[in-house]
């Protein structure tokens, strides 16, 4: 599954790495080279990422099933119980 972003949030993206480039590295990096490795990350890096974010949002939906049991659990048959 490919990473597709809104391209507000790419464009915020690409402006990360250039300041990134600029602040951490010898050369800044322009636009195109920015976007390049922007794309590179999503298509190497992205996907392990987004199988990850899966998976716990996997885990914490069945441990929210797992209480439903716990948590919306109506004791049965207890109107006669209340009676005596």
């Amino acid at each position: 599954m490919a990473i597709k972003l809104q391209q507000n949030e790419q464009k915020d993206l690409i402006g990360s790495i250039q300041r990134y480039f600029k602040e951490n590295m010898e050369e800044p990096i322009g636009d195109l080279k920015a976007g390049m490795l922007l794309d590179f990350c999503l298509r190497v890096i992205g996907p392990g990422i987004y199988n990850q974010a899966i998976a716990d949002a996997q885990a914490h939906m069945e441990a929210k099933v797992s209480d439903l049991t716990v948590e919306c659990y109506a004791e049965t048959e207890d109107y006669w119980k209340k009676k005596k």
